[in-house]
């Protein structure tokens, strides 16, 4: 089986989610014996910040313009089994033409979903979907499940949709050895947003004004000049994927803090979420729908919306005993090959509903 996927980034995780968690969906997927064309648009920002080249059991294909690739496109996906456009792909709507005029499976992926749902609902574009909505496709991913799921089909005409979770690569991401560089007593790891500044107030830039004499970690990109800052919080700009297991295993907690429209839709677990599991790390996250079938508040994660709370929790619960159970349910249900196994069967499960021209075979 061929897959060829348009995407936003696979070679550079600068500023973004998706590159990790296709970097492992890939892996597995290859392991599986299936063949991978990734074709990216090479945007100077992610060229200054690659971190990534090569990847095992795929072809990664970058490209300056899309006339410059469109013949290669075109090629790919005549010969693909299934063809697969995401959410912020550069070149979306033109890489969905071609997908939809193919005789492989059509495959849209929104690894974005409540931030396209509320784009839409504020009268705003979203320039890689389609101006016809997604109708067209055999299949219509969604990172986020639940009622967006609903709202897919509601408001872009989706004719099958299925969520398709983030993920965690266990190769990738385990505990390892502290690093001094990491050191804290909490962390939090994640690209600036802010629409997540409000939590992130409360649960971590609140708790370390009230902790003077403990030592508090940021990691990310994009951070503003006036981001504030206090004297016991250090930070580490663009924490790069290989250093994300000694990061996690060098906090005594992390934290994990969702945007608000992806809070709002619920069912929206983070890539970073299952990174810090895996790596051992005990997780404080803010509430949402659905978190408590990823992983159980008070055993295998700690819960809170307010500074207070978050306190509370961080002094009561015991974190080794949280990190190792969260750990375990990570590795049984949200790895990579976990979600492999699923897109392969939903894969399966469109191209039996799909024109016979869908070829696609798991």
């Amino acid at each position: 089986m061929k897959l060829v996927i348009f995407g936003l980034t696979v070679t550079s995780s600068w500023g973004n989610g998706h590159a990790t968690l296709w970097r492992g969906l890939i892996r597995a997927l290859a392991r599986r014996g299936r063949q991978i064309d990734f074709f990216e648009r090479d945007a100077p920002w992610y060229a200054e910040h690659r971190d990534l080249t090569q990847l095992p059991g795929a072809s990664i294909v970058l490209y300056r313009d899309w006339d410059s690739v469109r013949a290669q496109a075109h090629a790919a996906v005549r010969e693909a089994d299934a063809a697969i456009v995401t959410s912020y792909c550069a070149d979306g709507r033109a890489a969905s033409a071609l997908v939809c005029d193919g005789p492989a499976l059509r495959v849209f992926y929104d690894l974005d979903t409540p931030v396209t749902l509320a784009r839409l609902s504020a009268g705003e574009e979203a320039p890689y979907l389609p101006r016809e909505g997604l109708g067209a496709f055999d299949l219509v991913l969604s990172y986020t499940g639940g009622r967006a799921l609903e709202a897919l089909e509601e408001r872009l005409g989706a004719r099958l949709t299925r969520p398709l979770y983030g993920h965690v690569d266990p190769d990738a991401h385990r505990p390892a050895s502290p690093d001094a560089r990491f050191a804290a007593d909490l962390s939090y790891l994640g690209t600036y947003a802010a629409d997540r500044q409000p939590m992130l107030q409360r649960l971590f830039l609140d708790v370390a004004k009230r902790r003077p004499e403990g030592r508090f970690l940021i990691g990310g990109a994009g951070y503003p000049a006036d981001f504030p800052w206090a004297p016991n919080i250090w930070f580490a700009q663009h924490v790069a994927p290989p250093e994300h297991c000694a990061f996690f295993s060098s906090s005594g907690a992390t934290v994990n803090v969702t945007r608000p429209d992806m809070a709002a839709m619920g069912w929206c677990p983070s890539g970073r979420l299952f990174e810090a599991a895996a790596c051992g790390a005990p997780v404080l996250s803010d509430a949402w729908e659905g978190l408590d079938s990823f992983f159980t508040p008070g055993r295998e994660i700690m819960v809170a919306e307010t500074t207070e709370e978050a306190l509370r929790a961080l002094a009561q619960a015991d974190l080794a005993r949280i990190a190792q159970a969260a750990r375990e349910r990570a590795l049984d249900e949200h790895t990579s090959s976990h979600r492999a196994d699923e897109l392969l069967r939903h894969l399966e499960a469109a191209a039996a509903r799909a024109p016979s021209s869908a070829r696609a075979e798991a």
